[in-house]
């Protein structure tokens, strides 16, 4: 297994405003676009040819990663002009591929960050002798998921959407987002219209009789469809709790990026990022955050489980828990902006102008 498809077309509309500016991919997960963690991965594995299905914002991604030999790999780019769902966005990069009509092709989703043995999926896929191999995950609460249940060879039985009752519960199993097609079958996807793997394509597989076969590997798994998700996945992979040969940087509590500026007596942990020339000031103190780059954090303001945006301002003894700042928003001073608050780019929040507690 040589080659890949990546889905990087996705609006990323749950992330907003993080995704007014750029596409999911590019948004930096601790301090590079997320897309390379996921690039650098794939290379690690053995891939050395991937196509990217792009769409929102195509334009993006080419000028960043050019034709990938910095990372090792050959990059090409196939944009939609409307939007195919991801089974249609596989079909519209199939004229791409190179491999032959029995050899596997590497899929996966441009949001999901893991820890998945990627050559272990392509020996199950080889061994079994699927037409398509999936990638399972374990999780306690599978209501807001499809789940994929297996017999006990691994074999799929069965595509169940979201469970709405205990006894839609059958299994704890549910599509993790990383796939690898045999590559004849990417032919037989419907070709110019929207079709999505998950609800069309496996089940109608199923329903032909294809041997579709799942691999459950729960070491990591998240979805960083929303900010909170994506704050805690860019911390995770500086901790190391996320694998990536991609990190700029050894893991630990912080990675300070080299143009970014701390304060000596500044506080940072629980694996923060400062990008490129951003700055924070004496004083502050931020935990399990993303500060981006030229984003300026200033003096005794407290930053929590936060993403602070391209060159964002949170001024002097603000407080922010679970908060997303967009590209350019300034945060007066003092204020408290508390758990799933977004404030969209370029905004401007007076001084005092929000709060929880008393100004005493």
């Amino acid at each position: 297994m040589t080659e890949a498809i990546l889905l990087v077309g996705g609006k990323g509309t749950r992330l907003r405003p993080l995704t007014v500016h750029t596409p999911k991919p590019m948004v930096p997960a601790a301090g590079v676009p997320f897309l390379t963690h996921q690039l650098a991965r794939a290379r690690a594995a053995g891939v050395e040819h991937i196509v990217l299905a792009t769409s929102y914002l195509a334009e993006v991604f080419e000028p960043y990663f050019g034709d990938g030999s910095a990372l090792g790999l050959h990059i090409e780019y196939v944009t939609e002009e409307e939007p195919l769902g991801t089974g249609g966005a596989i079909r519209n990069v199939a004229s791409r591929l190179r491999s032959g009509p029995d050899e596997p092709v590497l899929v996966f989703n441009g949001d999901i960050l893991t820890g998945l043995d990627i050559r272990a999926l392509v020996r199950t896929h080889e061994t079994s002798g699927a037409d398509v191999s999936l990638h399972l995950t374990q999780v306690t609460d599978p209501r807001a998921y499809g789940l994929v249940p297996t017999d006990g060879t691994g074999r799929v039985l069965a595509f169940l959407e979201k469970p709405q009752t205990p006894e839609e519960i059958v299994t704890d199993q549910i599509n993790a987002g990383a796939y690898v097609f045999r590559r004849s079958v990417i032919d037989t996807i419907p070709a110019g219209r929207v079709v999505s793997v998950e609800r069309e394509t496996f089940p109608g597989l199923l329903e032909a009789g294809a041997h579709l076969q799942g691999m459950v590997d729960s070491t990591y798994w998240l979805d960083l469809g929303t900010p909170a998700a994506f704050v805690r996945g860019s911390a995770d992979l500086v901790l190391g709790k996320a694998p990536s040969p991609a990190v700029p940087g050894r893991c630990g509590d912080r990675l300070v990026l080299p143009t970014a500026r701390v304060a000596p007596d500044a506080k940072l942990a629980g694996g923060t990022v400062v990008g490129e020339g951003a700055f924070v000031a004496e004083g502050a103190r931020v935990f399990g955050s993303t500060i981006l780059p030229g984003a300026v954090i200033e003096p005794g303001a407290v930053v929590t489980d936060s993403l602070i945006g391209t060159r964002a301002r949170v001024g002097e003894r603000a407080v922010l828990t679970g908060a997303v700042i967009g590209d350019g928003a300034v945060i007066g001073a003092r204020n408290e902006l508390r758990e799933g608050v977004r404030v969209w780019c370029d905004a401007r929040i007076p001084a005092g102008a929000v709060r929880f507690s008393s100004d005493q």
